[in-house]
């Protein structure tokens, strides 16, 4: 471990937790509210900088079709019944409907995701947290299990820019199927994903499927079953980490921490304790790469409240009292009112033979590769936070006559090819008004147009 503190920056925005997807969705932006009213309450905000950040349609564009973008940027649910042929081409339904300001929140949730991106090739964090992204279902032109704007894509993207490998590591009980579709065929990117497979969304994500062309053996896909504890987990976890990190050797990470892999989640069916959940985040925090951890599923959102609130304490080493601090949600954390929660005594079907199988496959895939795959670069403009550097009183990270390197990808399993040509986000400058607004937040977070929610929701 390095021996100076690790610098942490933390984005979250005020209006997040007013969107509603409708009544009855599982899927709760409260809970980010939640997450971040336990963050003031234990005092971790004061540790680290408070940034919002908004992304936009050409931001987005990157990644996804620009008709899909201004289709999500003109619907609403006024006007959706006008619309209901590209309703149904862009697979905006039941799973992902359209509410009150659809585009607003993916602009909350992706800019996060974007300008922390930019924060770690600028080097004005060590680690970055935007919970309210991880969203890594949706695909170039259609939204798909409750996500819309696949942030994580946008982000690898932009981390591309100046880093030449970038890991992607997914702990959600589904699997990461839109961030390996895009980046199936690079070995530029590696994405790891541990989740529950068999008759379970998305349906993807087989022990066999380890990407084509130049990006075979690049997705490293983990299926289990029902009932996986910490210890089974550990298990599997620790060593495929560890020999990537050996033949891939990444220059950043993204790691997207779905909490509905916890025990008891409302869609969930594995058996995580929150400490071991957080044990597989506080391993790859030990590599010492840049880092953007990122939220995802969570459908037990006191929970998921819980979970992240206690992996944001273990980012910034700090040992958290599992006795909740009096907060505006206390009465939803009852009976307990502590941090942890006790897994159940569901069996687990991942027996030692099976996992070690699993296992022994990854590792025999990745021992295929070589240490360090190449990685072609192109020229690109300089980007946007070079511009205004002067402003920020930073100084990018570029020795004399370096060009930032693009990249060329090929597109996903369909093998249309794209070139990313120009920038993704606008600056993230330094927000000393962040912590006031945290402050101010917590205040006046019950003011919001939100009600709070039901406790049968939490």
């Amino acid at each position: 471990m390095a021996s100076s503190k690790k610098k942490i920056s933390y984005f979250y925005d005020p209006e997040v937790g007013n969107f509603y997807y409708g009544q009855g969705h599982p899927m709760k932006p409260h809970r980010m509210r939640m997450t971040h009213n336990l963050l003031l309450h234990y005092g971790l905000y004061k540790e680290m900088e408070v940034l919002p950040e908004l992304a936009n349609a050409e931001d987005m564009t990157q990644f996804h079709s620009d008709e899909y973008i201004e289709f999500l940027r003109m619907i609403t649910p006024d006007n959706q019944h006008e619309h209901m042929r590209q309703l149904k081409r862009f697979n905006v339904a039941e799973d992902c409907p359209v509410f009150d300001g659809l585009f607003n929140f993916t602009q909350i949730y992706t800019g996060g995701s974007i300008g922390g991106a930019v924060r770690l090739n600028h080097k004005l964090a060590d680690t970055v947290i935007n919970w309210a992204g991880g969203l890594h279902h949706a695909k170039k032109a259609e939204a798909s299990g409750f996500c819309y704007v696949n942030d994580i894509v946008l982000a690898i993207l932009e981390l591309l820019k100046v880093h030449s490998r970038v890991l992607y590591i997914d702990i959600d009980i589904h699997h990461g199927d839109g961030v390996e579709e895009a980046f199936y065929t690079t070995d530029r990117v590696m994405t790891a994903s541990f989740h529950k497979f068999g008759e379970y969304f998305p349906g993807t994500g087989h022990l066999q499927d380890v990407g084509q062309h130049q990006g075979k053996y690049y997705s490293v896909n983990v299926p289990l079953k029902d009932g996986i504890d910490d210890e089974t987990y550990d298990h599997l976890f620790k060593p495929i980490m560890e020999k990537i990190m050996e033949v891939f050797a990444p220059d950043a990470i993204v790691f997207q921490s779905g909490a509905d892999s916890l025990s008891g989640d409302r869609l969930g069916c594995f058996n995580l304790s929150i400490r071991g959940h957080a044990e597989c985040l506080k391993y790859m925090s030990t590599f010492n790469v840049p880092l953007l951890v990122l939220g995802g599923g969570g459908y037990t959102i006191r929970n998921v409240a819980r979970c992240w609130t206690y992996e944001t304490g273990c980012l910034l080493g700090r040992e958290l009292e599992d006795v909740l601090p009096a907060n505006d949600y206390s009465e939803y954390f009852g009976p307990t009112n502590t941090l942890h929660i006790t897994p159940s005594n569901m069996e687990n079907q991942n027996t030692r033979e099976y996992i070690d199988g699993i296992r022994d496959r990854i590792l025999e895939n990745l021992s295929k590769l070589p240490a360090r795959p190449g990685a072609p670069f192109y020229q690109v403009p300089p980007d946007l936070v070079s511009a205004q550097t002067q402003d920020m009183n930073i100084e990018p990270d570029l020795s004399e006559g370096e060009d930032r390197g693009g990249i060329y990808l090929d597109y996903g399993k369909n093998e249309d090819d794209f070139r990313v040509t120009k920038n993704v986000s606008e600056p993230v400058g330094t927000n000393p008004q962040g912590k006031e607004d945290a402050e101010k937040d917590m205040n006046e977070n019950k003011e919001k147009s939100q009600e709070l929610p039901d406790k049968d929701d939490i």
